[in-house]
Formats: C-alpha cells, structure tokens, sequence
C-alpha cells in the first residue's frame, strides 16, 4: 500500500469525516487507543529511534500521568482557583535557573527570571518577541537578528512572524560551529540579538558561546543561547568532567536561554523553559488590555489558557530526578553516544561532523550516506536525514542505553557500509524531511504535503472505507 499519513489506520479503522450522531462506550475507545499505542510504541521502544522519546521509561510516564490527571482540567490562567499553577511554574523556572547559574547574573546586579513555554518554539518565539519590543522601545523599527546557518529554523519562524529580519552567518564545515568574524560582520545599528547553539540540532556541537559572549557586549546586542535540545543534558555532562565548555549566564553577554524541559527534562512534550538575565527584557512582551468590556486583560506572553497538568507534570519529572538522577541518566546517554560514535569513526568511508556530544551526525564523500540510511532501515533504525551536506544524524536518548543497543547499532553499521559500497553508483532510496527519518522521496513528499495541508483538505482525502 502506499505510504499514505493523510489517513492512518484507514483499513483498521473507521475514518471519521465528522462528527458522530452518537457517542462510543469508554472501554471501546480505550481499548483502541491502547492498540495504537502498543503498535507505535514498538517501534522507538528497541532502542532504534533516533532522539523523540528521551526517556523511554514506562514507569516515568505512567508516574507524570497521575500527575497529570490531576490538574489536566485545571486553567493555569485561573490562578485565584487553583493557585498551585503558580507553585508548579515559579519552581520550574527556580530549577531552571539553578542549572543555568542565573546566580551568576543576580550577582552582577541583574534580576534573572522566566516563563514556560509550550515547547522549544515557543521559548524561541517568545524570545525574539522580547528582542523585538526592546527593540521597538528604542526606537528601532527595523530590528534584525544574526544566527548561525545551524540555528534552528524556528528563529526564522519567529522573525518571520513578528517582523523581524533575519540573517543567516555562515559556519565552518569542519567544527560545523558558527563563524565568529562573520557574524561580527553582520551586525549593523539594527542588529538586537545574535544567536548561539547549545547544542545545535544536526550536528550535536556547541557554538563557542564565550566568544559570542564577548561579541554582543562588544557589540551591545542581546545573544539568546538555544539549548532547547542540549539544555537539560549538557550541563550534567559538564559535572560529569565531560569537555563541555559553560554556555549559560556565567558568561555575562548571554541574555536568554531556552531549554526544552519536554527532551532531556523527561516531561511530558508541551513544555520548555525560556530564561532571562533581567525581568526588564522580559517584562517587554507582556501585553495588557485595560479598557476591554470583558474585564481588565493581561498576559506574559502570547498564551492565554493552558493546562495545569503539563505544569504539574513536568514540575513532578525535575522533582523526581533531581540532580542524582539527572546525572546518572547522562552518565549513561554520553557512554552510550561516545561508543556508538567510535562505531562511525571505524569505518574509512565516514566523516563525523564535528566534535559532537550526546548527539551526532555524519556523513561519506565515497557515496550517498543515505544508501547507508536505506539499509538501517531495513534493520529498523530510524536515524534522521540531513541536507547541505547529505548526512544522517543521531540523538541518543534513554532507549538506546538498554543492553546491547550500541553494540546492535556497530554491526549494523557495519552492514550498512558494505551495502553502502557495493551500491554507490545507484540512486539511494532516502532523503532529508526534518521529524521524517530520512523518508523516501515519495514518502517526504506525501509528509509535506500532509503538514502543510488544511483540516478539510484531509477530510476530503479520506478514501472510501471498504
């Protein structure tokens, strides 16, 4: 059949094209929810899924569910009702802080705060929305940002969005790390942030953030440093005596810091913590409608509900961890992503991008990589496709430290490249659809076309049900 995401479970299922004159019995929902559950569950669950699900411990989830249950119907917007919402993000963004050594900025003089957000484009968001008011309050109506070619494209989303242009410096193609003087060359009088990686997302390399540091104050622009992927891991790395160089408020040019509490946090997705030096950068985005006939309107950001159960949530993940816990799962996902790393590095025909950590990324200039990708994919990994240069990717995460993973991905690889080699001079099967795992072309195509896609475009893709 072909590879059809408009309507999955098309065959097994019956597709609604509305909304049911009646209502099903619980048990039966529940019961084919379960199914699709076990079914999808089984394929991150060997451990061959590259990044997604970072936890992947049953136990965990099924403890931040309870937690979950019991405020999931609760408005954190209503805080006279259910004051508790206040307790859950105030400390969420306190741990936060802790990580990130906003005492380093509070002994400066600054009065460090933040907010959670939805996710890791919501903390970017809402960060080049605060650039963007400052900016404003000065005067500047042209505001423009600098990011590494690297940085993730939901800084151009955002840019896009509120009015912000965007420019891209380029990176050096063997540290895969922004490069600084060009950078430097980009900012002009509008310039109000430049943007640094902690990690970035393709390669698993940290921009050098002390220089970057250096630049802004030179320059005196904000730099946002984005560890909505690495941040809930790089900093144990770091205690751990990994080389892992500081990237937080230590160095007194970063501004804000995002950091994604839904990754290496191991809550539940819908959360990211988005960190500010000062409560004035802050304070900039929020919005207030005094003279509305509904009542006086106020926001700190751009969300009005949200539920309390993912605040709870991930406030009951961070307590349950802790430090020691926090520590020991890192232990585990830097031994296990250095191991598998040294399985790349055996093999002549494959390049690492970089000095990588946690996550990594590489590449051939003997074939197409991804005749590699094609033949992991029949041994079912799901390693993720790249572009500019051809690479496959791989962030390593709680499952891949089960027994035996590391070892099942060096022989693998190994068959991989044989494979690779006998068939460098066919086309190769897969590409480079970000979330997609390196797709066929068909299947991106089908995926983009089902992203991009209205409601009702699906609804009327709906086959008949035989």
């Amino acid at each position: 059949m072909a590879y059809a995401p408009q309507y999955p479970y098309a065959e097994q299922y019956t597709v609604l094209r509305g909304m049911p004159s009646e209502g099903r019995d619980h048990a039966a929902i529940l019961a084919e929810l379960a199914e699709m559950a076990t079914k999808e569950d089984g394929s991150w669950e060997p451990g061959k899924a590259s990044g997604s699900f970072y936890c992947g411990d049953k136990e965990h989830y099924a403890f931040m569910a309870k937690a979950f249950a019991l405020y999931g119907h609760v408005n954190a917007l209503q805080r006279d009702i259910a004051p508790s919402a206040t307790r859950f993000e105030g400390e969420i963004i306190a741990m936060g802080l802790d990580l990130f050594h906003g005492s380093a900025a509070a002994e400066r003089g600054h009065e460090p705060v933040g907010m959670v957000t939805s996710g890791g484009t919501g903390s970017i968001a809402h960060a080049m929305l605060a650039y963007r008011e400052s900016a404003y309050a000065k005067g500047n109506r042209i505001p423009n940002v600098v990011k590494p070619e690297t940085g993730h494209p939901a800084f151009d989303k955002a840019c896009h969005l509120f009015g912000i242009e965007m420019r891209h410096a380029p990176i050096d193609p063997d540290t895969t790390l922004v490069d600084v003087a060009a950078m430097a060359a980009m900012i002009d009088e509008n310039t109000v942030a430049i943007i640094g990686s902690a990690s970035n997302y393709g390669y698993g390399t940290i921009d050098p953030i002390a220089e970057l540091s250096d630049l802004a104050i030179a320059k005196g622009v904000g730099l946002h440093v984005d560890g909505c992927l690495g941040g809930f891991i790089l900093p144990f790395g770091e205690m751990l005596g990994y080389d892992i160089a500081p990237f937080d408020f230590r160095h007194p040019g970063v501004t804000t810091i995002s950091a994604d509490t839904h990754k290496y946090g191991y809550g539940f997705k819908g959360t990211s913590i988005l960190m500010f030096r000062d409560k004035a950068l802050r304070n900039g985005q929020y919005f207030t409608m005094t003279d509305w006939s509904g009542g006086k309107y106020a926001s700190p950001g751009m969300d009005g509900s949200r539920s309390s159960g993912l605040l709870a949530a991930t406030w009951a993940s961070m307590v349950a961890n802790g430090r020691g816990g926090y520590l020991t799962k890192a232990k585990k996902i830097f031994e296990t992503a250095f191991a598998m790393q040294d399985a790349v590095r055996s093999h002549p025909s494959l390049i690492m991008n970089g000095s990588p950590t946690y996550c990594f990324s590489f590449r051939s200039n003997d074939y197409d990589v991804y005749h590699v990708n094609d033949f992991m994919r029949k041994r079912s990994w799901r390693l993720n496709g790249q572009q500019h240069p051809n690479s496959l990717h791989m962030a390593v995460t709680g499952p891949q430290t089960q027994p035996g993973v590391a070892e099942t991905f060096g022989t693998d690889l190994a068959d991989a490249v044989a494979y690779a080699l006998e068939h460098r001079d066919e086309p190769a099967r897969s590409s480079a659809v970000y979330g997609a795992a390196g797709a066929s072309p068909e299947e991106a195509d089908a995926i983009m076309r089902t992203l991009m896609a209205t409601n009702l475009d699906l609804a009327q893709a709906v086959p008949p049900i035989p």
